[in-house]
């Protein structure tokens, strides 16, 4: 376990204390108080050549289940993309200094496998022993809620929106924490989360529900507590994302170049507090976002290649002296300005440390290499980024104990106590928004209930809802229809006709853009509705579907589709369970416009 200045005791008793804005200061060094680990860092930095020292700024995802051994398709990927074949082949290439695991890139399976898969990527990174060999950095975007790469048994936790309606710092401490023991047991010490965007705009395509909500000072809070619960709690690495704020916008960084046009002042009020508090908290690294403020820096360049915004306002006015990790260099926001050969070296000159996810990481590598080379950058500069990444993985025991025990993995991931735990976090965020028509809680359990609408594949909420019924008395029939045609929109209506009661889950139902620009969920509901049966709506993902829903009477929202979830919602229905959870956000009308229609801290009981 990394040692810590401030203890979680110390954390939790003080997260309802306001931080008062840090003063403006001038950029510093970190500052590395254990000798232990200043001697190791130093040492180990001393023993570097540039081609290591430069790999150490870069983590990339591989493909792979096995470090050495690979499906054919994935060597054939790994080739493709970087030239070799098996995953401890491009971290020997390329001195990787972190990984980034995907389900897509076919490494998360079970706690065995991603245990041994780390340990291979580990025995690559260090290689002979030789001198100058770091240990690698393993990461996963492990928010929970929607965003979950641990398959189960993993525990699966509500996520950040979740969290925000149980309005719990010390729900948010367990779920960070337990996440942060079972990613440590398989080898993973760098959970991408928590998020600290501050989620006031409905129409906020990316981030949504893995936001706390809507108050600065609620995030603010979470966000800290989760800070805690990962590194003190779990002894891992904590990521607060994505600095300076990603909360008020229309426009999906992934695909587009975000602008935020909150004033100075707004910018202070708002998105801010979150950051400050993590800062305060003692979080180890903060992921930037690509997106422009013109509040904080007119240039028009994204935050992340903005030394005005990393340099000035993160490391000068926040104090912030940990490891600075950019977002996915992919993503089309930080690539429509520059080359993918510039990005990464006006990354770095931004005050950015660990380069996560080029598209080319050859070019992007032989990039920086390049920039010091011809002096734009110095070497001084390069050994600043990684001292701290060094200095990071020391305090994660990484210098020391790098290997994951596999055995103990099996044992730690999905054990009992978690699940456990699982259920008492969950229960709690459960939000009754509607129930105009006083259909809930149900009186009878002798009835014929259709569950259908949005549906996964790997949840299957459909069926664990419609299941919950069955074990209760029901005659439950499980329909899903995600995005469904009008011919099966019109199937399902009457086969609602002939049931007592439709359950109908919702996902992202006020997005008629992206995620179903034929309003087909919208449709759906309406004609579930025009039946005259009576209608339960859930949503599993926004709460904010509810304002595109005309006529709907009886509404829910669980913020996931977790099975945890999925059985809160079904227990509550069944008057087994009160629901408490209250709104982190404000619902407008569709209208908009400042019309609100449910508030915030709304929240229906029984």
């Amino acid at each position: 376990m990394k040692a810590r200045l401030v203890t979680a005791t110390v954390l939790m008793a003080t997260l309802a204390i306001t931080v008062t804005p840090l003063p403006v200061q001038a950029y510093a060094e970190p500052v590395y108080p254990p000798a232990a680990e200043h001697g190791w860092v130093t040492s180990t930095l001393r023993h570097m050549s540039l081609e290591q020292k430069v790999g150490q700024l870069f983590s990339t995802y591989v493909y792979g289940g096995d470090a050495a051994d690979p499906t054919s398709a994935d060597r054939a990927a790994n080739r493709a993309a970087f030239g070799v074949e098996t995953p401890a082949e491009v971290i020997d290439r390329f001195h990787l200094g972190g990984v980034i695991y995907f389900s897509w890139s076919h490494n998360l399976d079970s706690p065995r496998q991603i245990a041994t898969l780390s340990n291979g990527l580990q025995r690559a990174a260090l290689g002979d022993g030789a001198k100058g060999r770091v240990p690698l950095l393993v990461s996963t975007d492990q928010e929970q809620g929607v965003v979950l790469r641990m398959p189960a048994p993993a525990a699966q936790f509500p996520g950040a929106m979740a969290l925000g309606a149980g309005r719990s710092p010390r729900a948010a401490y367990t779920a960070a924490e337990i996440t942060g023991r079972e990613l440590r047991a398989v080898g993973i010490h760098q959970p991408y989360a928590p998020i600290a965007d501050v989620n006031i705009n409905p129409d906020n395509p990316v981030i949504g529900v893995r936001s706390f909500g809507a108050d600065p000072a609620l995030v603010a809070e979470l966000t800290a507590a989760q800070v805690a619960g990962f590194e003190d709690g779990a002894g891992v690495t904590s990521v607060a994302k994505h600095f300076p704020g990603h909360g008020d916008t229309a426009d999906d960084s992934h695909t587009g170049l975000p602008v935020i046009d909150h004033s100075r002042a707004e910018w202070e009020r708002i998105d801010a507090p979150p950051f400050r508090r993590a800062v305060a908290a003692g979080v180890d690294s903060i992921m930037t976002a690509h997106i422009v403020v013109p509040a904080l820096d007119s240039s028009g360049d994204p935050a992340t290649l903005s030394p005005t915004i990393l340099t000035g306002v993160l490391r000068g006015e926040l104090g912030f002296r940990g490891v600075i990790v950019t977002d996915a260099l992919n993503m089309a926001a930080v690539r429509q300005k520059y080359g993918d050969d510039r990005v990464p070296v006006l990354a770095l000159k931004a005050g950015a440390d660990q380069l996560l996810m080029p598209p080319d990481l050859r070019l992007a590598r032989d990039a920086v290499l390049r920039a010091v080379a011809t002096g734009e950058l110095t070497e001084q500069r390069i050994d600043e980024s990684v001292r701290r990444i060094l200095a990071m993985k020391y305090r994660q025991g990484l210098a020391g104990s790098p290997m994951a025990d596999v055995d103990e993995a099996v044992r730690t991931v999905g054990a009992p106590q978690h699940i456990a735990a699982v259920a008492q976090v969950t229960d709690p965020t459960l939000t009754a928004v509607r129930n105009d028509a006083g259909l809930l809680p149900l009186t009878h359990a002798n009835r014929s209930v259709l569950v259908t609408g949005w549906n996964s594949a790997a949840f299957a909420p459909i069926a664990a809802v419609a299941g919950g019924f069955t074990a209760r008395g029901a005659r439950a029939t499980a329909q899903p229809a995600t995005l469904p045609s009008d011919a099966l929109i019109a199937a399902t209506a009457a086969k609602a006709a002939d049931h007592d009661l439709t359950v109908v889950l919702v996902n992202k139902a006020w997005d008629d853009v992206v995620t179903d620009p034929r309003g087909t969920q919208r449709r759906l509901v309406a004609a579930l509705v025009g039946t005259g049966k009576p209608v339960v709506v859930v949503a599993v993902r926004d709460p904010y579907d509810i304002a595109y829903l005309p006529g709907v009477t009886t509404y829910l929202t669980t913020y996931s589709y977790t099975a945890a979830a999925m059985d809160a919602l079904v227990r509550a229905l069944h008057d087994e369970l009160s629901p408490s959870g209250r709104l982190p956000v404000t619902i407008p009308t569709a209208e908009g416009a400042g019309t609100v229609l449910y508030p915030y801290g709304h929240g229906l009981t029984w």
